[in-house]
């Protein structure tokens, strides 16, 4: 991680980044608090009420739902079955973990969190700037009666990335399980995979590095794709 104050390119593309399972705790409830159509993607307003009654009616959600216990699964129950009302953070500020450690979004430029776009399970679309609660729901969770949320949120996610992305060109970081909730074909842009030695994608271990790539094509810019190097994974990537 650098505190450095980032600069930042006008080269940037929309940047598609997943959402951390671990959340900064708390918000500000004297400005804003969260409803369903809060934040850049309001059009979603309707899936996302959907999304947030299953959630209340399974109680927030059990073990096997979430994939924590204890102490975790209390926070994330309590979180959420309160989600209207609930206090926010910026999606910068709310996400926490390896990637977004690595990322370091709090010295970058406000222009430059505002080129991410983070693909969620609760929330469907979300701007890095975007004011977010604390919650815990994967995107490739089953979640009565909705089902798989990455198949049922597709169709809604593919038509509104389209409608945002125009004359755009998207760069996707994204983890299978998140893809899976995208249909990014007719886009301009690439996909971008970090794999092991072994040729297979690198998973929990390519996190950090992730991070990294993400903040240098933020204030470096689309081309730093053709360049940028890692002494252990190596980058494959794909037009959309």
């Amino acid at each position: 991680m650098t505190n450095d104050t980032a600069t930042f390119s006008n080269n940037v593309p929309m940047l598609l980044l997943p959402p951390s399972e671990g959340k900064a705790i708390g918000g500000d409830t004297r400005r804003r608090t969260w409803t369903p159509e809060t934040g850049t993607f309001s059009r979603l307003e309707a899936m996302r009420t959907e999304v947030v009654e299953a959630l209340a009616a399974a109680g927030g959600g059990a073990e096997k739902l979430l994939g924590v216990k204890g102490d975790r699964l209390l926070r994330a129950q309590s979180a959420n079955t309160s989600l209207i009302g609930a206090p926010t953070l910026p999606a910068w500020q709310r996400y926490t973990g390896v990637v977004w450690d690595h990322l370091d979004p709090t010295s970058l430029p406000a222009a430059a969190r505002r080129q991410i776009t983070v693909v969620s399970g609760l929330l469907g679309l979300v701007r890095g700037d975007d004011p977010i609660p604390d919650y815990r729901l994967k995107m490739g969770a089953n979640l009565p009666p909705l089902g798989k949320l990455s198949t049922w949120w597709r169709d809604a996610l593919s038509g509104e990335l389209a409608r945002t992305a125009r004359r755009r060109v998207v760069v996707d970081l994204l983890p299978q399980e998140h893809r899976l909730a995208l249909v990014l074909d007719g886009l301009e842009g690439v996909s971008l995979t970090l794999v092991d030695p072994t040729g297979k994608p690198g998973g929990h271990f390519a996190k950090a590095a992730k991070g990294d790539l993400a903040r240098a094509i933020l204030t470096g810019g689309i081309d730093v794709i053709d360049t940028w190097r890692h002494p252990t994974f190596e980058l494959v990537a794909t037009p959309l």
